[in-house]
């Protein structure tokens, strides 16, 4: 049986930089293999799990999108033993300095970000943020050693050691997103107790965090009728408290906005009332930023919702999450897929919505 908070921490410890998933995924392999029927890597490295629902052939399919790919920095430079770096992903330098890192050189070795002092910086750099370019990082080797360990172009990841906290919360590297497929397991976890009439394909899909190519390429190969994706969103918190945060614990939020099928909001908002679980809306103004952007439009189309989970100090490795959201957006994911009916498509009627909307 899975345990998953202890699924969660093994899954933010481990590196899988955007484009490189290799470690991450063959944990998640390990995890979902006796919850699905089928399970295969696509192409371009995303995983895809299939379990078939019950209903008759050909059965419609619903794809589970938590993108598995973390931040993190890749070598530019050596000079002295020291190393310069450029981010993979959306990095803020105002955290670097300071943070424990593992190189993966031709063997992983520990190192940590630093900065020089004032006095050796360009005047346009004292006494504020150190730009990244300014940063290194140290492995306490010597140059020689140095050199014929690490290469240009190898990865750093954050070396954060998962933290529990008070209140049933975790803090920890890369919770955006594995704290998603987190999410996704419990979901599987859930409809191994219920009937559904759907096929149901969870996907941890890869290079979300530059490319979106898992969210394109794994919805072209599958073709589902709907698409979720399942990312984080920004927990309200010191400084964060307009409409654009989301609290913490207080359930998971759906997506509101041009990437989502209104309909499909609807079922979505309707199971959790029905089954009492809090949810938040989440207003989407513009593209969500998330796997829906890119599954969206796949071939004709798919109706598509954002599920998101609410996270603090995202893009840093001390990210913060309640357990109990992860537990709920999974509930809530395998109530609202035991209850597709397998003719919902038919059902899916834009004036519908948009009438009871005014």
């Amino acid at each position: 049986m899975i345990e998953l908070k202890e699924m969660l921490k093994s899954m933010i410890s481990l590196p899988g930089l955007s484009g490189y998933e290799k470690p991450i995924r063959e944990l998640i392999t390990t995890s979902w293999e006796p919850l699905v029927d089928e399970i295969s890597t696509s192409r371009l490295g995303s995983l895809h799990a299939l379990r078939r629902g019950n209903g008759a052939l050909p059965r419609p399919a619903i794809l589970l999108a938590a993108h598995m790919d973390a931040i993190g920095l890749m070598v530019t430079s050596i000079t002295d033993g020291l190393l310069r770096f450029t981010g993979i992903g959306g990095i803020d330098p105002r955290i670097l300095p300071g943070q424990l890192v593992t190189i993966h050189g031709r063997n992983d070795m520990p190192g940590v970000i630093v900065q020089p002092p004032d006095y050796l910086l360009p005047s346009s750099q004292h006494r504020k943020s150190i730009a990244m370019e300014y940063l290194f990082v140290d492995t306490g080797l010597m140059a020689d050693q140095v050199k014929q360990l690490v290469r240009v172009g190898d990865l750093i990841s954050f070396r954060q050691e998962p933290m529990e906290l008070k209140g049933n919360t975790l803090a920890g590297h890369s919770l955006d997103n594995r704290a998603s497929v987190a999410a996704v397991t419990q979901c599987l976890l859930e409809l191994s107790h219920l009937q559904h009439a759907w096929d149901v394909w969870a996907v941890a899909t890869v290079q979300e965090e530059v490319t979106l190519a898992g969210s394109i390429t794994s919805p072209y190969e599958i073709k589902p009728q709907i698409a979720v994706a399942i990312d984080v969103t920004f927990a309200k918190g010191p400084g964060a408290n307009d409409w654009r945060t989301l609290s913490l614990a207080k359930g998971p939020c759906l997506g509101w906005g041009p990437n989502i099928h209104p309909y499909i909001y609807k079922r979505f908002a309707e199971t959790a009332e029905k089954l009492d679980i809090p949810f938040q809306k989440e207003l989407m103004p513009r593209h969500s930023g998330t796997d829906a952007y890119g599954m969206q439009v796949v071939g004709a189309g798919i109706p598509t919702i954002v599920i998101s989970i609410p996270l603090r100090y995202m893009h840093t490795p001390v990210e913060l999450i309640a357990m109990k959201d992860i537990e709920r957006t999974g509930r809530l994911l395998a109530e609202t897929i035991a209850r597709l009916e397998p003719d919902f498509l038919d059902k899916i009627n834009w004036d519908e919505v948009e009438d009871e909307e005014k």
